[in-house]
């Protein structure tokens, strides 16, 4: 076999695909983070008939392009959540408004092996999106986002993700210096509220592009 690790992470992506189609997401596999951005621009956003579009925190969104190509369409009305240049209150507010449109784009913690998302969040707007409000909500999954189940998610986004994204927004808290989670009590704790989805609801609400590639952390 003269490529098997991408026979491995095709096989892999693969049976995802299929776990998440079977608890109602609509799921879209492709090879690069270029083949999703082109996706989501060419058929899933017209396909949404979205007039209106947020984001939530996602270093996948932000580094394959995918944020400034959606900011960048004439049809839609960006809600931006990553203006810096807003007064903290103004920020809240505006991830309030997030809530409300017709298209939230963003990315995910954690799959599992069984079609499940975990999310750990700071504030909750993000995961909220997921829940409810939106019309319709594009998640974009690199392949390292895969896990085997649910406690294996759990532990690989305290231990990893949390602390790197802690370090990535110079934030005070333990595990930025130790690497791993320490149940931390400081005002700058980024893990505050957890959400499991076992099921798009409705049918096709929430639609997952899967890259197989490592993208985000």
């Amino acid at each position: 076999m003269d490529n098997p690790i991408e026979t491995y992470w095709k096989i892999r992506v693969g049976r995802v695909k299929a776990a998440l189609e079977g608890n109602n997401f609509e799921v879209y596999m492709v090879d690069r983070s270029e083949d999703a951005r082109q996706l989501i621009l060419g058929t899933l956003i017209p396909g949404t008939g979205a007039e209106s579009v947020s984001f939530g925190g996602s270093v996948t969104v932000t580094s394959t392009g995918i944020y400034e190509a959606v900011k960048q369409q004439p049809q839609l009305r960006v809600l931006d959540t990553y203006d810096r240049t807003l007064s903290s209150e103004a920020a809240v507010e505006r991830r309030r408004q997030s809530l409300l449109v017709d298209l939230f784009i963003t990315g995910t913690n954690a799959v599992t092996e069984s079609g499940v998302l975990v999310n750990l969040d700071m504030i909750g707007n993000r995961i909220a999106a997921l829940t409810f409000g939106p019309k319709h909500v594009i998640l974009v999954i690199g392949r390292n986002k895969i896990t085997a189940d649910v406690e294996e998610a759990m532990h690989r986004i305290q231990n990893y993700t949390a602390p790197v994204n802690a370090m990535r927004l110079n934030k005070k808290t333990p595990c930025a210096k130790t690497s791993y989670c320490e149940d931390c009590k400081g005002a700058d704790r980024i893990c505050n509220v957890w959400m499991i989805t076992e099921k798009s609801f409705p049918k096709g609400r929430v639609k997952i592009v899967l890259v197989n590639e490592d993208l985000g952390f």
